[in-house]
Protein backbone atom coordinates (compact mmCIF):
# COMPACT_ATOMS: atom_id res chain seq x y z
CA UNK A 1 0.00 0.00 0.00
CA UNK A 2 1.38 3.40 -0.95
CA UNK A 3 2.18 5.85 1.81
CA UNK A 4 2.88 9.56 1.25
CA UNK A 5 6.56 10.30 1.82
CA UNK A 6 6.04 13.73 3.38
CA UNK A 7 2.75 13.68 5.18
CA UNK A 8 3.99 16.27 7.70
CA UNK A 9 6.03 19.20 6.47
CA UNK A 10 9.46 19.84 8.06
CA UNK A 11 8.32 23.17 9.51
CA UNK A 12 5.27 21.61 11.13
CA UNK A 13 7.41 18.78 12.51
CA UNK A 14 9.89 21.34 13.88
CA UNK A 15 7.14 23.32 15.59
CA UNK A 16 5.97 20.17 17.33
CA UNK A 17 9.50 19.30 18.47
CA UNK A 18 10.22 22.83 19.74
CA UNK A 19 8.62 21.98 23.10
CA UNK A 20 10.76 18.86 23.59
CA UNK A 21 13.94 20.68 24.60
CA UNK A 22 14.95 20.45 28.25
CA UNK A 23 15.14 23.76 30.09
CA UNK A 24 17.93 24.52 32.55
CA UNK A 25 16.70 24.56 36.16
CA UNK A 26 16.21 28.01 37.63
CA UNK A 27 17.99 29.03 40.82
CA UNK A 28 17.50 32.13 42.97
CA UNK A 29 19.73 33.60 45.64
CA UNK A 30 18.53 33.54 49.22
CA UNK A 31 18.75 37.15 50.48
CA UNK A 32 19.71 36.03 54.00
CA UNK A 33 22.42 33.43 53.39
CA UNK A 34 23.34 34.15 49.77
CA UNK A 35 22.92 30.46 48.88
CA UNK A 36 21.32 29.41 45.62
CA UNK A 37 18.14 27.31 45.76
CA UNK A 38 15.19 26.45 43.56
CA UNK A 39 12.27 28.89 43.59
CA UNK A 40 9.36 27.83 45.84
CA UNK A 41 11.62 25.31 47.62
CA UNK A 42 13.16 25.32 51.08
CA UNK A 43 16.75 26.57 51.30
CA UNK A 44 18.46 23.50 52.77
CA UNK A 45 21.48 25.46 54.01
CA UNK A 46 19.46 27.77 56.27
CA UNK A 47 16.15 25.86 56.53
CA UNK A 48 14.21 29.01 55.64
CA UNK A 49 11.19 29.28 53.35
CA UNK A 50 9.53 32.65 52.68
CA UNK A 51 11.15 34.20 55.74
CA UNK A 52 10.19 31.41 58.15
CA UNK A 53 12.29 28.67 59.74
CA UNK A 54 10.64 25.44 58.54
CA UNK A 55 13.37 22.80 59.04
CA UNK A 56 16.56 22.48 61.04
CA UNK A 57 19.48 23.78 58.96
CA UNK A 58 22.07 21.35 57.65
CA UNK A 59 25.60 21.67 58.93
Amino acid sequence: MAVPKRKVSPSRRGKRRAADALAKPTYIENPDSGELHRPHHVDLKSGMYRGRQVIDPRD
